[in-house]
């Protein structure tokens, strides 16, 4: 396996080729809209600068599963340098029975699935990576559940990763999902199927981050819902700018970054599914949202409908109401009129509508949209990940980083 030293600068130099070889200036522009419309970054955001900047500066190592070559920083330790290589190696044996690139490549049909299986990947590497560091010690992660867990968790050194510490909460928290979450979930796979477990995930890939986050929903086939998108009924001149899936994760993060981390935790568990879909009218300038989020039950989804109420007078300047029931609230925002509405288990909004018009024209069906081009936010380390850059996993007191 023919592996190098490369300096930061080069990374960041790759980093930036790779952005404009995999992903067009529509997809990302796409993306970073979607973020902004849901208020997960600020209107000034650049994902693609910022996701590259991100990736350089946490990068200790990847794998170029398009060239089978494997890279080390210049900056990486030489006590941290086995560690980082057992992670690399691991990536690189999949890649030799399984094709990374075909993997990924499969689960772009759904955001949320292709977000799974990048959890599969990096999860399986950091167990491999972090069974090898439990080994020194003369220890297994296989019957130590406490290391498994301590390992898992990730210790940030203040001011070590400016950049990382200063990007948005839903960056930051979907950069280590696949490591530390991926990895719990790889443990809980090994110890129902043993050694077998390792080929299992990549045979029959999670559908959904919500079985990553559940072990028991992926061993039980629980599959996501897909909730019907409100029919908004729009004039003549928009055009689908791009549509997908918002899973368990992306809830989580919104919930956490609107109304704190025990209310994600309290309702995040109970998704069932969600669909979204940006609608343009680049003459106008004006981009509609329409979101639709299934939940087990009704109790949880009021809890929900309150939670995205209050995420809406938090991320504009302005909100204004215009009519209010138990389960509806209409208004304006900054980017136009809005509809909330709960039915049943089923939360949906429409935002940034233009103003009432008599026109009967619909093009609310049958709009074609750019196709799921987004997995979530860890879509940029997705499309980046023909190379696979190791970012933050689990540490112990001997970083392995």
């Amino acid at each position: 396996m023919p592996c190098d030293f490369i300096s930061k600068e080069k990374v960041n130099e790759f980093l930036k080729k790779r952005v404009k070889n995999v992903a067009s200036p529509e997809e990302l522009r796409a993306e970073e809209l979607t973020l902004k419309k849901f208020g997960l970054v600020p209107p000034d955001f650049n994902l693609a600068d910022t996701t590259v900047d991100l990736l350089t500066e946490q990068a200790a190592a990847f794998y170029d599963y398009d060239k089978k070559r494997l890279f080390i920083t210049e900056t990486t330790s030489t006590e941290n340098q086995e560690p980082v290589l057992a992670h690399e190696l691991s990536h690189a044996i999949a890649d030799q029975n399984f094709n990374l690139g075909k993997y990924i490549r499969q689960g772009r049909k759904s955001d949320d699935g292709a977000t799974a299986r990048l959890a599969v990947m990096e999860g399986q590497a950091t167990w491999l990576m972090s069974e090898y560091l439990a080994r020194r010690l003369g220890q297994s992660l296989k019957d130590s559940p406490a290391l498994v867990n301590l390992m898992s968790r990730m210790t940030e050194a203040e001011g070590q990763f400016p950049v990382f510490d200063q990007a948005p909460l839903y960056l930051r928290l979907t950069l280590v999902f696949p490591y530390t979450q991926g990895m719990l979930f790889q443990n809980a796979v090994i110890g129902r199927y043993g050694n077998e477990g390792f080929e299992e995930v990549f045979r029959h890939a999670p559908v959904s981050t919500q079985q990553i986050i559940h072990p028991d929903k992926y061993f039980q086939h629980v599959e996501p819902a897909y909730p019907t998108l409100p029919d908004p009924h729009l004039p003549s001149g928009y055009k689908g700018l791009v549509g997908g899936t918002l899973g368990e994760l992306d809830h989580g993060v919104l919930i956490e970054q609107f109304a704190g981390k025990p209310r994600a935790e309290e309702i995040a568990p109970h998704w069932r599914g969600s669909t979204f879909e940006l609608r343009e009218n680049k003459k106008e300038s004006r981009l509609v949202l329409l979101y639709a989020v299934e939940w087990d039950t009704e109790e949880i989804a009021r809890s929900y409908f309150d939670v995205y109420r209050a995420a809406m007078s938090k991320k504009w300047k302005k909100m204004g109401v215009s009519a209010e029931a138990l389960d509806s609230l209409t208004g304006t925002g900054d980017d136009g009129r809005f509809e909330l509405r709960r039915n049943g288990t089923v939360v949906t909004s429409i935002e940034g509508l233009p103003p009432k018009t008599d026109s009967k024209v619909s093009n609310s069906k049958h709009v074609p949209v750019l196709a799921a081009v987004r997995t979530s936010l860890a879509a940029m380390s997705r499309w980046l990940a023909g190379p696979h850059v190791t970012a933050p996993g689990p540490r112990t007191g001997d970083p392995p980083r």
